[in-house]
């Protein structure tokens, strides 16, 4: 069992009203706290935020959902349910990978028609291989999921166990992409079950092949869209926290927190002092840190992961080959990551995920519009270009990635842009990111597990932090996971009853809304609509 706080842990502020403080909120709030949350925005969601413009609905942060079991476990804790508020729709095809040589496949999270897709793709030896595959990732998740990725760590001692042996046995210490190579041959179909190496922040020949977890999520257990978009999810838990009975104020950012010697006895915002048992904190580590007062030392210095350039694209056209996701894999590969983690250089050869949320929810767009999301990798600004630099780069980055998208196939692409926002490093520094990147701190061995910044800071004695920077990291699931570790420490582990859960559920009534002045959005850099392709811009 790991420590939870001493003293009164009454009255809990959160601040931040994004997935992993609105998720910290909920299993509070089951266990009885009262809670208040404090965000700086108009409105929550936090990354995982809503752009309106022209009409179309866009969302800023992730567009991938996977395990939405985790954010029914928040709902769960106030006796709401996430299907009663959220309509989650099943993507099928989860992706489409794109390759460089023309060839395409549909990734289902079916197993029959996935075995079915890569027979067609790559003969019967590796439909044979995908099956063996499936095994290992679901094995490999069966191992982790309660012991390692829901679980805090007081000590690395505390990992030493019989789990720990069955993730060794299972090769969870070897290399990802070595891992994957053990029961598929085709290059191709190696990328689509470790590209999501990329969101643990190294490349597949480093990570751990633990982290292979992620393809689980993504090829084994299904990828859903809310309807509204991602946006919705958020929305709808801020919904579920008020009618709970929490104080949640807009439009208030914190200035600084209160102190008693080791206790931060009030939250300090621009309107006023809100006393506080305890406080969860949310914001990115440097911001959280610089409230506290305090930053843990490390023996490494923190590294940080990649960042992206996006695009947001509403068009007046659409494109046949796109699916809901797409991977649009270039000819390179490791010489991407290396770029990407190592050498700090813009993609020569892209590999790019376009998402088209109209092909599941055309509300989204005004009708017969459609809405593209382009993502494009590229180095935090630690190692790549910094924030000034993106404010010139920027614009002829984006004419580079729509001249690769016309390249690719998607003609016209550039003249069908009716409305567009861009969002580059220099936005994410703007918004508060270490290193200009919205992944946070990268999922090496020595930032994993126990090894991660901690959600407890020696020198305070009620705070907890949560969020993607620490315990158990980057993802939507981990984030939602997250918030409830944060309130674990609050109120002891495993002392979330049923009872008290029906006592959330009792205070389900007409709860009060703070009101506070809006505040500015996010911002992005719209471009021209169409230039010629910039030299010294190519992505």
């Amino acid at each position: 069992m790991t420590r939870a706080l001493k003293g009164p842990t009454d009255h809990v502020v959160v601040v931040g009203a994004g997935l992993a403080g609105l998720s910290a909120a909920l299993h509070l709030l089951g266990a009885g706290r009262r809670v208040t949350v404090v965000e700086r925005a108009a409105g929550p969601g936090g990354r995982v935020g809503r752009l309106v413009r022209g009409g179309y609905h866009i969302d800023t942060g992730p567009t991938v959902l996977t395990m939405p079991e985790i954010a029914d476990e928040a709902f769960d804790a106030v006796g709401a349910a996430l299907r009663d508020r959220v309509e989650l729709i099943p993507l099928h095809p989860a992706y489409r990978a794109s390759f460089a040589d023309g060839s395409t496949l549909d990734v289902h999270t079916d197993a029959d028609a996935m075995e079915t897709e890569v027979e067609r793709f790559a003969g019967p030896a590796e439909a044979a291989g995908y099956r063996r595959l499936r095994r290992w990732l679901t094995e490999l998740y069966r191992a982790e999921r309660h012991r390692f990725l829901d679980a805090d760590f007081d000590s690395p001692w505390q990992l030493l166990g019989p789990d720990l042996v069955r993730l060794a046995a299972l090769g969870g210490f070897g290399r990802w992409e070595t891992g994957v190579a053990r029961h598929l041959r085709d290059a191709r179909l190696r990328r689509v079950f470790t590209f999501q190496a990329l969101y643990a922040g190294v490349s597949p020949a480093r990570a751990l092949a633990a982290y292979a977890l992620i393809a689980y999520m993504d090829t084994v257990a299904g990828v859903y869209f809310p309807r509204g978009g991602m946006h919705a999810l958020p929305r709808a838990m801020a919904e579920v926290v008020e009618a709970a009975g929490a104080v949640v104020h807009y439009g208030r950012p914190v200035t600084r927190l209160e102190r008693s010697g080791e206790r931060i006895t009030a939250v300090i915002t621009g309107q006023g002092r809100i006393p506080c048992d305890a406080v969860v904190l949310t914001p990115d580590l440097p911001v959280t840190y610089r409230l506290l007062g305090r930053t843990p030392r490390r023996p490494l210095r923190l590294r940080h992961a990649p960042s992206a350039v996006v695009l947001h694209a509403g068009c007046d056209r659409t494109w046949p080959q796109l699916a809901h996701h797409t991977l649009s894999f270039g000819h390179a590969w490791r010489r991407t990551f290396d770029e990407l983690t190592r050498t700090g250089e813009l993609m020569r050869d892209p590999s790019l995920l376009i998402t088209r949320p109209t092909a599941t929810d055309p509300a989204l767009a005004p009708p017969g519009r459609h809405l593209h999301y382009v993502l494009a990798p590229c180095p935090h600004t630690g190692i790549g270009p910094g924030p000034a630099d993106w404010r010139d780069l920027g614009p002829r980055y984006r004419d580079a990635l729509l001249y690769e998208l016309e390249r690719r196939g998607l003609d016209g692409i550039a003249a069908a842009i009716e409305e567009e926002c861009l969002v580059t490093p220099a936005d994410w520094t703007e918004q508060g990111h270490a290193a200009g990147t919205p992944f946070s701190a990268a999922h090496t061995f020595a930032q994993t597990g126990p090894f991660r910044p901690r959600n407890l800071v020696r020198g305070t004695a009620n705070a907890v932090l949560a969020g993607c920077g620490t315990t158990p990291g980057v993802g939507v699931p981990p984030v939602l996971l997250s918030g409830k570790l944060a309130a674990a420490r609050i109120t002891g582990a495993g002392r979330i009853t049923g009872a008290r859960r029906a006592t959330g559920a009792a205070r389900m009534t007409g709860a009060r809304r703070a009101t506070a002045a809006p505040v500015t959005r996010p911002v992005t850099h719209p471009a021209a609509r169409t230039r010629p392709h910039p030299e010294g811009a190519r992505p």
